[in-house]
């Protein structure tokens, strides 16, 4: 894909324009004109992930307009409904919580809400999952995490590079944020300010450092309105908080649970990852953690969820068994538990798994 891209912009003259031009030396022409030459070799490979980086004024917007004026993402407008409603009508509730949970937005309290009352992290999660519902095939995203966090940047980098593949669907993020290099693990860069076009590989994103700590059950109001069914926390759960890089990002807890003929057996409570941190499968990292944590004192334990994505996470995991599923989905797709279902996060498909510790150690016992 080669191009050969001129703006011109008509200069008005007037009294400010001439002192101006005077003061500054600036020569006086009718029109100002900036022009780039962009050679893009996307065709010669297949690719999925696409980043157009460089400093502010460096025509970045100027040739993914020129580039890709079909697929560009333009501004977005939103009702004051809830979020799920603002997706196309042709969409399953299905398709669009399974398309919301994969860019990294799993709060369904979250889904339920207008667009308007999202922070921004939030919101440019929904505004990357809206656009990938509504352009078939290429997507392209200017301005790419330019209105959140570093923080939120790097995670929905991540967390949008994997829908975009597991979907099959090309992507590309056009942004003057550098950062996201790592995380959104692009498969070819095109730097506008060096002109240069460069392959990558697929990388392992940076590793995120995940601490666990038993913590006090006072610190789930940071959490409860987050949390996907009730609030409540039950009297005798036991506590546990997870910090990545020393911040606060996740809870977990369990309970004892009294069966008649098993004494050891232990469930897993409430499990809640702060919006910021959803993409990174933290919630499915802490019952995990939470799981060996238990069988090294001699317990079983059991999670039994309705949560797309934590339902997901321990599908795909050799640390969890699945016990049972509601019996009106059926078990023939690890995605079976949101087929037909309403948005009421009651109404899911509820599954039921057990920890199943490493087998080295299931031997050693």
């Amino acid at each position: 894909m080669r191009a050969e891209i001129t703006l011109s912009t008509l200069v008005t003259s007037s009294a400010r324009v001439l002192q101006l031009q005077g003061l500054f030396d600036v020569p006086v022409t009718e029109k100002l004109t900036s022009s780039w030459s962009v050679n893009l070799p996307i065709e010669e490979r297949a690719w999925n992930v696409g980043l157009l980086v460089g400093p502010s004024g460096a025509g970045k917007s100027t040739i993914a307009r020129q580039l890709w004026p079909g697929a560009l993402v333009g501004t977005q407008e939103w009702s004051d409904r809830a979020l799920v409603d603002d997706f196309p009508t042709g969409m399953s509730i299905k398709d669009v919580v399974g398309l919301l949970g994969a860019v990294g937005l799993n709060s369904p309290p979250a889904w339920l809400r207008p667009y308007a009352t999202l922070s921004n992290g939030e919101a440019f999660r929904a505004g990357l999952a809206r656009a990938l519902a509504e352009h078939e095939g290429l997507v392209v995203i200017d301005e790419f995490t330019s209105v959140v966090d570093r923080q939120v940047a790097r995670i929905a980098s991540h967390a949008v590079q994997k829908a975009v593949r597991r979907r099959k669907r090309q992507l590309v993020a056009v942004t003057c944020h550098y950062d996201v290099l790592e995380w959104l693990q692009p498969d070819w860069t095109y730097d506008v300010a060096s002109a240069e076009f460069a392959w990558r590989s697929v990388q392992p994103r940076p590793e995120v450092r995940l601490s666990i700590h038993q913590a006090d059950r006072s610190l789930w109001r940071v959490f409860s309105r987050h949390h996907y069914l009730t609030a409540d926390l039950h009297p005798a759960a036991q506590c546990f908080a997870g910090y990545v890089d020393g911040e606060l990002a996740a809870f977990t807890s369990y309970r004892h649970f009294q069966h008649p003929r098993t004494r050891n057996l232990k469930m897993a409570h409430r499990t809640v990852v702060l919006p910021d941190y959803q993409g990174l499968s933290l919630g499915g990292r802490m019952t995990e953690w939470m799981g060996q944590y238990l069988y090294e004192r001699g317990y079983r334990m059991r999670a039994v969820s309705s949560h797309p994505a934590l339902n997901a996470y321990r599908a795909r995991s050799p640390r969890w068994r699945m016990q049972r599923q509601d019996r009106k989905l059926g078990t023939s797709s690890t995605h079976a538990w949101m087929h037909e279902q309403s948005l009421d996060p009651r109404r899911l498909g509820v599954i039921s798994f057990e920890y199943v510790p490493p087998a080295a150690q299931l031997t050693s016992r």
